[in-house]
């Protein structure tokens, strides 16, 4: 378990040392954040404020695991490298939209259909490479199977809707978390603590895998420990972003780290095997992508008609005069309380099947 240890610290220093470089840099070039109108007006004082730091969190994550395996000596598995595929791939399509941003000096960066192409693209390298490289058990990266805890055994969708469900997943999750982000700290805090809860179940799947004991409820995972120490690269970033991410920040993840952070989730989910039971680990996510659908959907049937002050939903607290600090705290709760909750099922799930 040395691994998981070297990679958090490895990802948290290089993240600490690592983001006030970006700072400096990004202020020399004037890579500054720019603010939507139609947003809280409170929010206007941001401007300018460095953003891209999401190429802080994935360097940082790249380099921790890369380094683990080396002085582990272990080689990469398929598993771990799809998701950092995944997450490098969407942090890309990020990185090209926040450049946009910039260079443009416009709130919106890439055009929804460009971006959802690249977004495309990234997906379906990673769905279609995850249904390859089986070990000598058989098990592939993913699984034709939709999971919970582990697969469903009477819910297996082929390998054409494995690509749908897969695509819906990574869109859902990457633009969740990318309307998180819409407070200092918030995105940042509440991946630190989902990627912290996947270290427990790739642990906690590793020493219960099928291929050292095959008792009940065993979990047929391809590489566990590895998929660990991924999230672990991934979260001890995220904590060292989260000190100078956090309010007043410093800089700003953009979608370059929004992106890649959703998409490294989805495939942690879809890698373990937990994909529903990521409904609830990341439940403070898809509390916020939840209330975007339902003031859209309000606007469109009730001919303008509004459920909330504004979406996401942390914006309608600020209308209703939260102190923003309050607001990340509180929200950092929930999401706290969503992985507890989530780890708590996934115990309770191996416990009943014993």
């Amino acid at each position: 378990m040395r691994a998981i240890l070297f990679a958090t610290l490895i990802a948290l220093i290089c993240s600490l040392v690592g983001t006030p470089l970006a700072v400096r840099y990004f202020t020399k070039r004037g890579y500054g954040q720019e603010i939507r109108e139609d947003g809280p007006q409170s929010h206007l004082v941001k401007r300018g404020t460095p953003t891209m730091g999401g190429t802080v969190i994935v360097l940082s994550t790249l380099i921790a695991y890369f380094l683990t395996k080396a002085l582990t000596v272990k080689a990469p598995t398929s598993s771990a490298l799809l998701v950092l595929l995944l997450m490098t791939g969407l942090g890309a399509v990020g990185f090209v939209d926040d450049f946009i941003k910039i260079s443009k000096q416009r709130s919106l960066g890439l055009r929804a259909k460009a971006k959802l192409a690249g977004q495309t693209v990234v997906t379906l390298a990673f769905a279609l490479l995850a249904l390859h490289f089986p070990n000598s058990m058989g098990l592939a990266p993913a699984s034709e199977h939709v999971s919970f805890i582990w697969d469903i055994s009477w819910l297996s969708i082929g390998p054409v809707l494995f690509i749908v469900w897969s695509a819906l997943m990574i869109a859902g999750w990457s633009n969740a978390v990318n309307l998180t982000d819409g407070q200092d700290g918030l995105a940042a805090g509440a991946s630190a603590m989902a990627f912290g809860a996947y270290v427990v179940i790739g642990v906690w799947q590793y020493g219960q895998s099928c291929g050292t004991s095959a008792s009940a409820g065993c979990y047929q995972v391809r590489d566990p420990l590895d998929l660990a120490i991924v999230a672990a690269s991934v979260m001890g970033a995220c904590f060292g972003f989260l000190w100078w991410n956090a309010a007043p920040a410093k800089i700003y993840m953009g979608d370059t780290g929004s992106l890649a952070l959703g998409g490294a989730f989805a495939g942690l989910a879809i890698c373990s095997r937990t994909e529903l039971l990521a409904l609830i680990i990341g439940g403070l996510f898809l509390g916020e992508l939840l209330s975007v659908v339902i003031q859209v959907s309000s606007f469109k049937l009730r001919h303008g008609k509004r459920v909330f002050k504004m979406t996401p939903i942390h914006h309608t607290f600020e209308l209703m005069d939260w102190p923003e600090v309050n607001i990340t705290i509180r929200f950092w709760i929930i999401a706290g309380l969503c992985v507890a909750f989530g780890l708590g099922v996934f115990y309770g799930g191996f416990e009943a099947a014993k």
